[in-house]
């Protein structure tokens, strides 16, 4: 299993610095990640970008493990929706990527429940990745975006879809924010898993505080969570790895930081308790 990170997780050092993703890679590579995965290009001309950027990962020997990126497949027209995912696609051949994930949805319309939605998401889900795997890319859906963010949601959903070339992008620590224990979700996810996130969260009850501190956001149910580095915060994330490694999973695993700390010290941080995870006996 190769050791990963998102550029998402550079997004504050990116704020801070004003730096272009060749640096974040540049960054990667010399914290020690063997991969990195890349968040929605937002240049003027992101097959272009894609391109450079599989360039100079290949030049410094950094694997690009996915590009991942936001959708709304529920809410919209549907063949605006579907073009837009086929650009995406395009981006991640460019890239070389052998991974693209997208959302699902982030809201539901008046009246419909998250099972209502299902059938009309899977023909959806199911053209973006017959497109997607003419390409050699597989695609995939995070527990992310409130909706479907539980594991019984998800697999539901990718049992209904019931397509090899589409599975899951485990994150470990986005379960909280549907409030379920996240070695529930992970145990269930597994089976379905082809690309993994590790990532630590602070997680308050919302009995707990008089009022929300700053920068926690809210749960489903109301309750608290803010990013911080990985193993400082609630997630049984020791736990979840040791469920990943013993299930045979052998693709990349990927840190996520989204917290408040000094960006690269963090990352470095998050790096070197990777590394220590993956030296854990199994057994």
């Amino acid at each position: 299993m190769k050791l990963g990170v998102s550029s998402y997780s550079f997004a504050k050092y990116i704020k801070e610095t004003e730096c272009d993703l060749f640096e974040v890679c540049r960054l990667a590579k010399e914290i020690g990640f063997a991969a990195i995965e890349f968040i929605n290009i937002t240049t003027p001309d992101p097959i272009a970008t894609a391109k450079e950027l599989r360039e100079y990962c290949a030049s410094i020997d950094l694997e690009i493990a996915a590009y991942t990126i936001g959708a709304d497949l529920l809410n919209g027209d549907e063949e605006e929706i579907l073009q837009k995912l086929y650009d995406f696609v395009d981006t991640a051949e460019a890239l070389g990527a052998p991974l693209m994930r997208h959302d699902v949805t982030y809201s539901l319309p008046d009246g419909m429940t998250w099972e209502d939605a299902i059938p009309v998401l899977v023909p959806r889900i199911r053209k973006v990745t017959e497109y997607a795997k003419k390409k050699g890319i597989r695609t995939c859906s995070e527990n992310h975006g409130y909706i479907f963010q539980d594991s019984e949601r998800v697999e539901a959903l990718i049992k209904a879809v019931d397509d090899p070339n589409y599975g899951w992008l485990l994150d470990v620590g986005n379960f909280l924010c549907a409030d379920e224990y996240p070695l529930d979700g992970v145990r269930r996810a597994l089976p379905y898993a082809i690309h993994a996130h590790v990532k630590d969260f602070l997680y308050r009850k919302s009995d707990e505080l008089l009022a929300r501190p700053s920068g926690f956001f809210g749960t489903r149910n109301g309750n608290l969570l803010r990013g911080t580095i990985l193993g400082h915060g609630d997630v049984p994330v020791a736990e979840a790895v040791k469920l990943i490694r013993k299930s045979g999973y052998d693709g990349v695993l990927s840190l996520e930081f989204e917290g408040a700390e000094e960006n690269l010290p963090a990352l470095r941080a998050g790096y070197k308790y990777m590394t220590r995870l993956m030296e854990m006996p199994i057994e």
